[in-house]
């Protein structure tokens, strides 16, 4: 079925009729909607119906391929350079009809959806324009095929944890978006040869990575691949006949494979090519596309210069704050990197690594999580309804994936949210730093500020999801810091050192990211950089410079996010005094993600003008 003749039929009514009462949240009483503002949401409401049929994947994720979407079920996002120009002319029709609207009569709350959409759009058209290689209409990838990017590792994960099967019809769903998964591999596999012609290939180090994921999933029997796995577990649980599974079987050894050799075929002539620089300064245009990535994961306009001096200053100043709770528990001897390389081998630190040891630091993320959401009315009037369970990154995928990141739940109720955390090694995950990383990635991180908009009606649909890396990833960061000042470290110094770890982890993360793409630092500079000064594990370090090489820009957003965050926080504190409820400040969340330049507007003219 044509997607885009579909878009006649999919409404945003119909849309917003699939999501279930319950998963959203009033909005306090006003008066009815004006009729620029009506005129507005509905523009809004047909701009994420047309981008929802666009991304079939995203309607299964959020639980809205039911009903008139139930089509969207068996098909995959389109991942071709003609789906990239669609999209492309899809913003500039949206950018160029929102641009009409006279934002005079809006009331206040529209004229945010209209800024942070225009904002939005015009970002994705500069970037897609200027920038023809690659991704640069949201996250910044320059490279088609990495370890973090592909259809190769990206739909066999979304085939095990989001489609849903509880029929005939969702079986057979299932198995078009096996057969559409060698279409993707082979739309990748061309738009990545498009670009090689230009010179624009992932680093050698990087293509390793990439090959050996790839034959993780292409070396085994067809039978045995998560593909064809997935599908048996899920048609045992819907009490299913298993005659499906043969046919998934046969389409992934007859059509999914050969796309898979084609794909290692081009990756291993582009290895033998590679160079082992690390930045995107070696690429056309390099210089202007790390400061563009930069800006668009932060949406603040720093050059790399200025990025690597705040990551310095703030290194300097956080190491300190470490190294005197370190000299108080008699670690005296050593740079606080050296120092925090003892305390991570440290076996009181250590869970084993074994299946055992795995479960028990499963529980013990359940539990902080747990801890965590009993204080939670303390600082917030909104909660969210969705829960939130930890899994284990998929093994398949654990080689090349960031060490956490969250996945939101779906609209419908039907999936929760999920907290992904890279269990390849223990050794990476040391007892002291764990609390930290489960208020960053569920709450009240990540969990709490997406859920929280998602479950809301009173932003538009459009702008529930969107992507803000310097909003999302600076609350994150900024909830650690919100869980030490609530006392969840009294007693407790190792903890509070795990989170002053993770601040100098994101600060460091500035330094080694612009050394690399602005600075001309190499892989392996950044990676002693980024031990010597946290103490990381090595494997995880490794993991995460070859992160930054993939996605230039995007760590930046963490540190640079939180500083925005807690500046406002502390600014409103200041001028409030007594009267300051930390509660009425984190109901902004409820206005939905936002660039931090709009944010700080938005606070200043509400608490500090």
């Amino acid at each position: 079925m044509n997607r885009r003749l579909f878009l006649g039929s999919a409404s945003a009514v119909a849309v917003a009729a699939a999501m279930p009462a319950a998963a959203q949240v009033a909005a306090p009483a006003a008066a009815s909607p004006s009729p620029a503002d009506a005129q507005l949401r509905a523009m809004l409401n047909r701009f994420f119906a047309a981008r929802l049929t666009e991304s079939p994947e995203s309607a299964t994720r959020l639980g809205l391929d039911t009903g008139e979407l139930a089509p969207l079920r068996s098909q995959l996002d389109d991942r071709s350079a003609a789906g990239v120009a669609a999209d492309l002319a899809r913003a500039k029709a949206e950018l160029a009809e929102l641009q009409a609207v006279p934002v005079a009569p809006l009331s206040p709350s529209s004229r945010l959806d209209h800024e942070v959409v225009t904002y939005q759009l015009e970002h994705a058209i500069s970037g897609a324009e200027r920038f023809t290689y690659g991704a640069s209409m949201g996250r910044y990838a320059p490279y088609v095929l990495t370890q973090l990017t592909g259809a190769y590792r990206d739909v066999p994960d979304f085939l095990d944890s989001q489609h849903r099967i509880k029929d005939a019809a969702d079986a057979d769903a299932y198995l078009a978006r096996v057969a559409a998964f060698a279409t993707a591999t082979d739309q990748d596999t061309q738009r990545q040869a498009d670009d090689a012609t230009a010179g624009v290939f992932a680093p050698d180090y990087l293509l390793d990575t990439t090959l050996t994921q790839l034959g993780q999933l292409r070396d085994q029997p067809a039978g045995e691949t998560v593909l064809v796995g997935a599908l048996a577990r899920k048609l045992t649980e819907a009490g299913l006949p298993g005659d499906r599974v043969a046919q998934a079987t046969a389409i992934v050894e007859g059509e999914v494979f050969p796309a898979l050799d084609r794909q290692r075929a081009l990756l291993t002539d582009l290895r033998a090519r590679a160079t082992h620089d690390a930045g995107v300064w070696r690429l056309p245009d390099g210089e202007a596309y790390y400061a563009a990535a930069a800006e668009a994961a932060t949406t603040v306009a720093l050059d790399g210069a200025e990025i690597h001096r705040l990551g310095l200053e703030q290194v300097a100043q956080i190491s300190d704050r470490i190294d005197g709770i370190l000299q108080a528990q008699g670690m005296t001897q050593g740079t606080v990197g050296a120092r925090l390389v003892a305390l991570n081998e440290r076996p009181d630190q250590l869970f084993p690594n074994t299946d055992e040891g795995r479960a028990a630091l499963l529980a013990t993320l359940n539990a902080q999580i747990e801890g965590m959401s009993a204080r939670l009315p303390e600082q917030f009037n909104t909660l969210p309804q969705a829960p939130v369970e930890v899994r284990r990154v998929p093994p398949s995928i654990q080689d090349g994936a960031p060490g956490g990141y969250y996945q939101s739940a779906s609209l419908d109720g039907s999936r929760p949210a999920i907290y992904f955390i890279n269990l390849r090694d223990t050794f990476n995950r040391p007892k002291f730093g764990l609390a930290t990383l489960s208020y960053h990635e569920a709450v009240p991180g990540h969990h709490l500020q997406v859920m929280t908009a998602l479950e809301s009606d009173a932003i538009p649909l459009l702008r529930r999801r969107g992507g803000y890396s310097g909003y999302s990833e600076g609350w994150a960061l900024y909830t650690e810091q919100l869980a030490d000042e609530m006392g969840m470290y009294d007693g407790d110094p190792l903890g509070q050192v795990g989170y002053l770890q993770s601040l100098l982890f994101r600060a460091t993360r500035l330094v080694v990211d612009s050394g690399m793409h602005h600075q001309r630092w190499s892989r392996e500079r950044a990676t002693d950089f980024l031990i010597d000064t946290t103490g990381i594990a090595r494997q995880r370090s490794q993991n995460e410079i070859d992160r930054y090489t993939a996605w230039p820009g995007q760590a930046c957003s963490y540190k640079i996010g939180h500083t925005q965050w807690v500046k406002l926080r502390d600014a409103v504190k200041a001028k409030q005094g007594a009267a300051f409820d930390p509660r009425a400040f984190h109901d902004v969340l409820r206005d939905g993600p936002m660039p931090l330049t709009v944010l700080e507007r938005l606070v200043t003219e509400r608490m500090l003008a």
